[in-house]
């Protein structure tokens, strides 16, 4: 991949993201995202700074941001004219491109603070990756875990522990769950084993309520129109939220695992950080301030482990990685679709 990904041009971000979305199956989006290149012409005040982005547009996922406040206009009745891109309907690129010029100009205020901050794609099937890896780690470290999000969201992946899954056949998880994760599998089986999670709370920023029906439309804003799948999820994820609401702290992350790694620790359980989709959203200073604090208390003899599915900047492929203690080194188990689709296993031994 060329090092262009790093640069601060926001057509080649806008071009990749569409490419990567078509590659993806989401080809109606994918004309949505295009189409953003339109705007860069600086007609609107959301086109505007669009183009004066002064990050890096494709790892603040820049095109997304924007891509969810269009699809919120359909949702929330304020503007449909898009439904017929996102059913298929209308497929010419330079229609869609002067449709999106068109409803920019009619919604520029109320579009413009979707650039304000990064897209929510809080994904439950990513929590098969989560899955896998604590079945993998519990022959090595034991079968009780207490877990610890980092960039919770909404905390549908820390409801985890009431999901079922399906990973390759091997069947974990409560079988009478509304919600039902079953990526396609790829590579081996994981190997079955024990996993009883006695704990699990997360934090982040600005957490989602998804009690609160304008938050959870804001949610579902982010999800890819054409991928319905995502939108049953988030409504499994709704009412199990009605049911017992995820644990969640509104702090910053470097505070919140400090403020985890002094707490008491259960003896015999295994106390697991895990993250999908976030590291690349927070400040450089605060990612090493997270690793050096859990690469310390692990190697300062703490019962640690640490499980990413997170984007590799090089690649841009999403790796599933455990870090656990005594030794910490990393180990790669897989890939994983960013919206768990599928999970490419490799299952280290």
């Amino acid at each position: 991949m060329e090092r262009v990904m790093d640069g601060r041009d926001v057509a080649t971000a806008i071009t990749w993201q569409a490419d990567h979305a078509a590659k993806s199956g989401a080809l109606c989006t994918a004309r949505v995202v295009r189409a953003q290149l339109a705007l860069l012409s600086g007609e609107t005040e959301t086109g505007r700074r669009l183009a004066s982005w002064p990050g890096i547009p494709l790892e603040d996922a820049l095109p997304l941001r924007l891509a969810g406040g269009f699809h919120h206009l359909v949702l929330s009745g304020a503007n449909t004219r898009l439904g017929a891109v996102y059913r298929g309907e209308v497929t010419d690129q330079a229609a869609v491109d002067a449709l999106i010029m068109d409803i920019t100009r009619e919604h520029d205020a109320s579009l413009l603070p979707w650039l304000d901050g990064p897209p929510q794609t809080n994904e439950a099937g990513r929590s098969a990756s989560i899955m896998a890896a604590l079945l993998w780690l519990s022959p090595r470290v034991g079968p009780r875990f207490e877990m610890n999000e980092l960039g919770a969201s909404a905390g549908v992946n820390t409801m985890m522990e009431r999901y079922h899954y399906g990973l390759g056949g091997t069947e974990v998880g409560p079988p009478d769950s509304p919600m039902r994760i079953v990526p396609e599998w790829r590579g081996s089986t994981p190997i079955p084993a024990a996993v009883e999670i006695t704990a699990i709370e997360g934090c982040d920023r600005a957490p989602v309520n998804l009690a609160d029906p304008a938050e959870a439309l804001r949610l579902k804003s982010y999800v890819w129109a054409e991928v319905t799948e995502r939108m049953a999820r988030i409504d499994a994820a709704i009412r199990l939220a009605g049911e017992q609401p995820p644990r969640l702290t509104q702090m910053d992350a470097g505070d919140w695992v400090d403020e985890r790694l002094a707490a008491p620790q259960e003896a015999g359980t295994t106390r697991v950080f895990y993250h999908s989709i976030v590291w690349q959203y927070l400040p450089p200073e605060t990612r090493a301030r997270i690793t050096e604090a859990i690469i310390g208390a692990g190697d300062a003899g703490g019962r640690i482990a640490w499980i990413m599915l997170e984007t590799n900047r090089e690649t841009f492929r999403h790796e599933l990685i455990v870090r656990y203690w005594p030794g910490g080194e990393p180990v790669l188990l897989g890939e994983a679709h960013a919206h768990g689709a599928w999970v490419a296993w490799q299952g280290a031994a």
